[in-house]
């Protein structure tokens, strides 16, 4: 995977978009330079358009709009200070070059944080100006042609050499590249820290200081004397000296829930406030800190792991809130083993962040679903790099073996097969961008093309204005979905049953249009690519109906203890 830290940039928000480039697919390519430009000038285009808009809705100067952008920012991560330092390198470059008139994409070329290389055509997301490209650039470089900071290398800068943000970047660093809490005293792959893959992505430790103390395993002794396995049932019924653990959760087939999956899965969201000059405030990026070491991912309001109430005003809940409501002693046992730009070929180096013993700990459910990046890539051109049948074959059958290895036995393990993409384009192609509302001047076909162009695309085969390319990778991803489904109905383990299950998106478009909703409400509107937090839910009720329906062994007993357990333990220590 190309690394996000790369990224020549020194603003809070170009922090951002580095971190935004961990969640569009890799291709395993360590070559190529032009990934990290690539998305620096992504960064630069968004903020200096941010920037513009922040001095057009206020009615103000672009100093002015400047200094507004870095009051909104928290203290946090020294992001309010960091934004300060760029003002004051750029700000008065920026100041020249959009008093003039020029763009966003003007502005990033001419102060060379986007580049056209020789051969290569020309990457923009605004539509050009009325003077030729090559003209309006001279221009521009002739109002700048004095500044210092045009002796400043863009090329040979890192983010993370700032002094104020190397210790954050190597604590999210550490945690990208092992998927297990960065904050784990006893090393147990369990946090009480909630981000850095901390809580939000696994159940919250009871007690970093031991080992054996962690959500999802069998109780110690019936855990009489402490909680061994975090959910909040534990000590003795003074009534008849029967410990709580043994009188409620035995026999009641306690499992839990863990996602195998990509940024779909660990719900990557930017939220529009962060990009719409006309909605921005000073609450706008109070979350920015906390999704910044989440990778800028939302697991803790996912589909399959989330534990928060939902964001989104829907009744639906996520299927670790299922398994929970069923049955109280599953509190706490969940884990989203998902990372950005995942996929079938990379699995193998984070699967052993997942945290099951086979002897000491109780059955899982394992949701396998990378959805998209087996035939998704940001390359000109993506289809010899989509994964064949036959290699994803290879590469589950070794996930499967790792699996059997290490699930108790009584698990299950589903998989998802992959979407039909071509409604992003569909339902999105002329619709406007958060970045283009203010000025209607900026549609989803023209953010794909600038992706396309600086090859930085989440999915280049699905966005993008070419429909053969489209239909190819959705034959690509139907392919794909029937090895997967072979795989499901011919392959035996020891220690878990084997189910496949389609990702039906077209029935959750159905069922959100039977509300009033339409298509494009469904997918992440910043990026343009990921299902948001509704479709997540929706995709949840789907699953656990379909679950209910066709394989209820899956699912456990429902636990009529379960109101005992609330009069007596409450929430169970929240979460």
């Amino acid at each position: 995977m190309q690394s996000p830290w790369k990224i020549l940039m020194v603003a809070p928000l170009f922090l951002l978009l580095s971190l935004q480039s961990s969640a569009f697919p890799a291709n395993d390519d360590q070559s190529r330079p032009s990934h990290s430009n690539g998305h620096t000038c992504v960064g630069c285009v968004l903020v200096v358009s941010v920037i513009e808009q922040l001095a057009q809705v206020h009615n103000s100067t672009v100093q002015a709009s400047m200094e507004r952008l870095c009051s909104y920012l928290p203290e946090k991560l020294f992001l309010k200070t960091t934004c300060y330092l760029v003002i004051d390198k750029f700000g008065s470059d920026i100041i020249k070059l959009l008093s003039a008139d020029m763009n966003a994409d003007v502005v990033c070329h001419t102060l060379e944080f986007c580049k056209q290389n020789t051969g290569q055509p020309l990457c923009h997301l605004y539509p050009l100006p009325k003077e030729t490209w090559k003209f309006t650039l001279q221009k521009a470089r002739q109002i700048v042609k004095k500044s210092p900071i045009l002796k400043y290398s863009r090329s040979g800068s890192d983010i993370c050499s700032l002094p104020v943000l190397a210790k954050i970047c190597q604590k999210i660093k550490l945690a990208i590249e092992q998927s297990v809490p960065f904050k784990d005293v006893d090393s147990d792959k369990y946090s009480i820290f909630p981000t850095l893959r901390g809580y939000h992505w696994r159940g919250r430790d009871c007690n970093d200081s031991d080992e054996s103390v962690y959500p999802g395993r069998r109780p110690d002794n019936w855990d009489v004397h402490q909680d061994s396995n975090c959910n909040g049932i534990w000590g003795v019924d003074p009534k008849d000296g029967v410990p709580y653990e043994k009188k409620f959760c035995e026999g009641s087939q306690p499992r839990g829930i863990i996602l195998l999956g990509d940024s779909a899965g660990a719900h990557f969201h930017i939220s529009p406030e962060w990009i719409t000059a006309s909605q921005m405030s000073l609450n706008s990026f109070i979350n920015l800190p906390t999704a910044l070491t989440n990778e800028l991912d939302w697991p803790q309001l996912s589909g399959a792991t989330g534990f928060l109430d939902s964001t989104v005003g829907i009744k639906e809940k996520s299927i670790y809130l299922r398994l929970w409501k069923r049955n109280h002693c599953n509190h706490r046992d969940y884990q989203n083993i998902s990372r950005n730009g995942a996929s079938s070929r990379n699995l193998k180096k984070f699967i052993e962040s997942l945290s099951r013993n086979k002897m000491l700990d109780y059955p899982a459910i394992v949701i396998y679903a990378m959805i998209g990046n087996d035939v998704c890539s940001g390359k000109s051109d993506p289809v010899p790099a989509m994964t064949t049948p036959e290699k994803l074959c290879s590469n589950i059958m070794q996930t499967l073996k790792h699996l059997n290895s290490h699930l108790p036995n009584g698990s299950h393990v589903i998989f998802y097969g992959l979407p039909d993409g071509t409604f992003l384009w569909d339902n999105l192609h002329n619709r406007y961008h958060p970045l283009g509302q203010l000025n209607k001047d900026v549609t989803y076909a023209q953010l794909y093309s600038f992706l396309n162009c600086l090859q930085v695309s989440p999915c280049h085969g699905w966005m993008s204005s070419n429909k053969t390319l489209r239909t190819l990778t959705s034959e690509r991803a139907e392919q794909l979905s029937n090895t997967l489904k072979k795989i499901a109905a011919s392959e035996k383990f020891t220690n878990f049953n084997l189910f496949y299950m389609d990702f039906a998106f077209h029935e959750i478009i159905q069922e959100w249009q039977k509300r009033g909703g339409q298509p494009w409400q469904l997918i992440e509107p910043v990026d343009g690519f990921h299902p948001n937090e509704v479709a997540l839910l929706l995709l949840a009720d789907h699953f656990w109906e379909k679950v209910q329906l066709q394989w209820p062994q899956i699912l456990g007993k429902e636990n009529p203890f379960n109101p005992q357990i609330k009069q007596v333990f409450g929430d169970q220590g929240g979460h």
